[in-house]
């Protein structure tokens, strides 16, 4: 049986292979995915992301590690973002063609950020464990990056895998990205101790992974605010979206929600009536017919609906309140748009070309709002956040508002498929319950609809692909601000400058090491 030292050598001398080690490195990237919604194989993808820091560690050269970086991005943006294609198959016909490209292109552009984080591990680092530190480090960071850069994308973060553990909880203190940094730690912790102590290394690391535990627990158990009873109804028309804006559709899909909003419950009258995102096809103004006809279904509770609508020349994706009385006493139009799909950077150029958002009437798309803002939903109901869609998935958006009651949350996922899409988001709505703690209820027209609590559990929900409503207690808030709201992702700066320095320092310390030398 050959050395250890023979062993790492051969092994880093197959790393060096350009297409076998891209294929591992890829494999590798789409397993880590795997702890994402709705698999949620949290000790997978654990494992392979420290397999794919101690594999990496092994090549310090930064090109050859940014290359190989790349793959294991690649890898896991496929495997956790493939849902992208899902709009261009509404009209296949017409889009299809381009949904390889838009995935290809998602992938490889949002590589690039993992590109850069190995490559500069490999820079910084002296010996295979500086390397997986830093690359622990700066994949936090550019995690952390891309959820800002260009309007942000902060989808399928690395950390998002422990929603619905305890570890989730840790967002309450530093929000989604500290749960990224405190993954990719742990992740490094195996190269830490060497192939020598590995059996060491990994019960270290699952150490490191229950510490979180305790405090999860606790929080489970914080005092609630006292809160006035108060139902709410969730509607759920479930509208294909191949089907919702077919002019002999759309009257079905009207009265499905009608006759959903008017169905007797079986408890306590629905104080608040919610329809999700773009549900009301029809002209609304204060006492015209279609606020009368929705105000007379709800049946004396107050109606939220989600619709587009036009403001002077502006096109907006809004949401309406109107009252019992049929008056339609505010809009909360949407501020972060969705790229590609709500507003078409360069439309003008791609003309028919350009693929189908929902705001395909117009060339320019919609125009956002001017930000978040609570609404007042009355006596009852009290200060809500409204958040449309692609919104609820910006913590540190949302945490630039006051802090509400609890948050309301319509969309129309059913752009996104029937796989994973739609749970993700889900998933990142929960978080927001946790950095927040307030109640998030959400209305998704064509699932899932919920009803979480200030803890970020799911306590009723509607199944994916189903019409129906769902009526439901408001739960209270937590009487604690959890500390997220209060220093934001400055805190999570703080902690990766002050790992920087830390590794800085161990770098100034160390030796430089002879690349043509003997294997570390």
């Amino acid at each position: 049986m050959p050395a250890k030292s023979d062993l790492t050598e051969r092994m880093a001398g197959w790393l060096a292979g350009r297409w076998s080690s891209f294929g591992l490195f890829a494999l590798l990237g789409a397993v880590v995915g795997t702890g994402q919604a709705p698999l949620g194989l949290v000790w997978l993808a654990v494992a392979a992301l420290a397999l794919g820091f101690a594999l990496f560690a092994l090549v310090p050269a930064p090109r050859a590690a940014a290359w190989r970086g790349w793959a294991m991005g690649a890898g896991y943006v496929v495997s956790t973002m493939f849902w992208i294609v899902e709009p261009f198959f509404v009209d296949p016909w017409r889009h299809g063609f381009l949904a390889p490209i838009a995935l290809a292109a998602h992938a490889g552009g949002f590589a690039l950020f993992w590109a850069m984080a190995f490559g500069l591990a490999a820079w910084f680092g002296r010996g295979r464990v500086q390397r997986a530190l830093w690359g622990a480090v700066l994949l936090a960071a550019v995690e952390m990056l891309r959820s800002h850069l260009w309007t942000g994308f902060p989808w399928a973060l690395i950390g998002h895998i422990w929603v619905g553990h305890p570890q989730m909880h840790l967002a309450a203190l530093g929000g989604p990205h500290l749960l990224t940094l405190f993954t990719t730690l742990v992740a490094a912790i195996p190269v830490v101790f060497g192939t020598r102590r590995a059996a060491l290394g990994v019960l270290a690391a699952l150490a490191v992974l229950a510490v979180p535990v305790p405090y999860g627990l606790w929080r489970l158990g914080q005092e609630v605010e006292s809160r006035a009873p108060a139902t709410v109804r969730l509607v759920q028309p479930n509208a294909a979206q191949h089907l919702k804006w077919q002019e002999e559709m759309i009257p079905v899909f009207f009265e499905r929600s009608l006759a959903l909003s008017a169905e007797p419950p079986e408890g306590p009258m629905p104080d608040l009536v919610v329809w999700p995102e773009t549900s009301l096809a029809y002209l609304l103004a204060p006492g015209n017919g279609t606020a009368q006809v929705v105000a007379d279904a709800a049946q004396g509770a107050t109606v939220v609906v989600g619709l587009q609508r036009r403001e002077g020349t502006a096109a907006r994706n809004s949401l309406a309140v109107i009252t019992p009385g049929a008056d339609v006493t505010g809009y909360y139009n949407k501020s972060h748009l969705v790229p590609f799909g709500e507003y078409m950077p360069g439309a003008r150029w791609l003309g028919s070309w350009m693929p189908g958002g929902i705001a395909e009437s117009a060339m320019s798309g919609f125009v956002p709002g001017n930000g978040l803002r609570l609404i007042d939903l009355g006596e009852g109901l009290g200060q809500v956040l409204p958040l449309i869609c692609y919104e609820a998935i910006f913590a540190e958006e949302i945490i630039a508002a006051p802090r509400p009651g609890w948050i309301l949350h319509i969309t129309n996922d059913a752009w996104f498929g029937r796989i994973s899409g739609p749970y993700q988001h889900l998933a990142q709505a929960r978080l927001r319950a946790v950095e927040q703690g307030v109640p998030v209820l959400r209305a998704a027209n064509t699932g899932v609809s919920a009803v979480i609590d200030a803890q970020g559990r799911v306590l009723d929900s509607l199944p994916l692909g189903e019409a129906g409503y769902l009526d439901v207690a408001l739960p209270p808030r937590l009487v604690a601000t959890p500390p997220y709201r209060i220093w934001g992702d400055w805190g999570m700066l703080v902690l990766l400058l002050l790992a920087g320095t830390v590794l800085c320092v161990a770098r100034a310390a160390s030796k430089p090491v002879d690349p043509t030398g003997p294997s570390e």
